[in-house]
């Protein structure tokens, strides 16, 4: 499959195990799995952060067959959301970063390019996390008041 705008195709990123089963070497049950999120997430980490530090240290190669439900459902349930996904953090700091190098660097037409695909992808998400109730619907896309939640 292509790339969203540059029409490249790309091979990087880690391989999904085949089967749906929990394999006999991951040694964590369900409550074990379920503790181990919630100790990460009070630590800090995004959920994404959390999936790596359980797929790298904890050998658990994916949290949905283990527990049958996924990292942001625990999450939920022990009120440890964050108010905003962590993707759209990332974009978020994408666009401010972005941003804060054309400011300096007025005549860089590919970053004037990469500010405004960073924004389309932006506005995506917003219309998806809407649509699905993860964030309000009145809720708008400010980049003053970005730079200061992010930073």
């Amino acid at each position: 499959m292509a790339r969203m705008h540059s029409r490249r195709k790309g091979k990087s990123g880690s391989t999904r195990p085949l089967r749906k089963i929990k394999q006999p070497w991951v040694r964590y049950d369900k409550k074990e799995a379920e503790l181990l999120i919630v100790k990460l997430a009070k630590s800090g980490k995004t959920t994404s952060e959390v999936g790596i530090i359980l797929r790298d240290s904890y050998g658990i190669p994916d949290v949905r067959v283990v527990l049958g439900k996924r990292i942001t459902e625990v999450l939920k349930e022990n009120n440890l959301l964050p108010e905003l996904p962590d993707d759209f953090v990332a974009l978020i700091k994408k666009d401010i970063n972005i941003m804060k190098h054309i400011s300096t660097h007025k005549k860089d037409m590919s970053g004037k390019r990469g500010l405004q695909l960073t924004e389309s992808k932006l506005g995506r998400l917003t219309k998806y996390y809407k649509r699905t109730g993860r964030i309000p619907q009145d809720w708008k896309y400010d980049r003053k008041k970005a730079k200061l939640f992010v930073e």
